[in-house]
């Protein structure tokens, strides 16, 4: 992990960043963003769109990091279901709507449904997030508190921490030992690769992304890891002193302290991210380890992917997707 963190001292740090989709990467850079796939035929479905600059409050620090995150889980959830249907195009038989999906394309027109239905998927994507590593670790440690009656609160906080590091990771590593899945983390390192050779100055050629790092500091994955540590941090600074005790109480606030622990965690993800000094490089590493589940090697297909949705989000402008 020393070697691949040391290789973090790029040149040029860009803002350009991305998301890997079945079999295919969504890149968004400061003016444009771009969705590439590569279609069953071996053909790749290129869609391109621009990207509204953030104005008010959006730009404002430890607020923005909240639209941000909305707005990733949106764009992503998008790209993600059109990736779905462009690589499964070559099926014999499309899959019919059924429930609330079918209800939502019989009410709306196609595109409005189409809003409609990954707005849903974001909000329910959300809600599992939330449910699996906050308010699950929250009921469990309560159960614990119901046996072990004499707990003291910051044991409890603790519990709760490790409770939320040990599903997570549990949750990463059984993705990872999916087929599909583990093929999506494989694009995940093309993308990772291909930013890396661009910030090196290197030609976007496959030869030279294959000899990157497949880990980067600015991460999704890092970024994950970092919510849940510093909820950590905010349960022990809160709940041990006020003496909070009741779960629902306990789960309430978690939810509560959510756009609190979204907007600090951007703005430690983005210093961290954007600097190579020794204390940046510890306090990103455990978010680097994490990316040995999330991240694979790719093979020249998936490296080809990677370079032409990157070069379709650069700015015309030298210097202007600057970190």
């Amino acid at each position: 992990m020393a070697k691949q963190d040391a290789s973090c001292c790029t040149p040029f740090k860009t803002t350009c960043g991305g998301q890997a989709l079945l079999e295919g990467i969504m890149m968004q850079g400061p003016g444009r963003r771009a969705v590439v796939v590569r279609r069953p035929d071996g053909e790749l479905d290129i869609t391109e769109e621009d990207v509204k600059p953030r104005s008010g409050l959006a730009r404002l620090p430890f607020i923005r990091g909240l639209f941000v995150f909305c707005g990733s889980m949106v764009h992503g959830m998008r790209a993600l279901m059109h990736s779905a249907e462009v690589s499964d195009s070559g099926a014999e038989e499309e899959e019919e709507l059924t429930g609330l999906d079918k209800w939502i394309s019989d009410h709306f027109e196609q595109d409005k449904a189409m809003s409609i239905i990954i707005a849903l998927a974001a909000v329910v994507g959300i809600a599992f997030s939330i449910g699996l590593f906050i308010l699950l670790p929250t009921a469990l440690t309560g159960l614990v508190g119901l046996v072990w009656t004499d707990m003291p609160l910051w044991v409890r906080s603790v519990l709760e921490g490790i409770l939320k590091v040990a599903i997570f990771m549990a949750y990463l590593y059984l993705c990872s030992r999916m087929k599909e899945i583990h093929r999506v983390f494989q694009y995940h390192g093309a993308e990772h690769k291909t930013i890396y050779c661009y910030e090196n100055g290197l030609e976007l050629t496959v030869d030279n992304v294959r000899k990157q790092p497949r880990h980067h500091p600015r991460c999704g994955t890092s970024f994950l890891f970092v919510v849940i540590a510093v909820s950590i941090f905010l349960s022990i600074a809160i709940f041990t002193p006020l003496e909070i005790e009741n779960t629902f109480l306990r789960m309430a606030l978690h939810l509560l302290m959510l756009p609190v622990i979204v907007g600090v965690t951007y703005e430690f993800n983005r210093y961290v991210g954007g600097h190579d000094g020794p204390v940046c490089r510890a306090l990103r590493a455990p978010g680097m380890w994490m990316q040995n589940f999330t991240t694979f090697e790719p093979d020249d297909s998936m490296i080809e992917v990677g370079i032409e949705a990157l070069k379709r989000v650069l700015p015309e402008e030298k210097g202007a997707d600057r970190w």
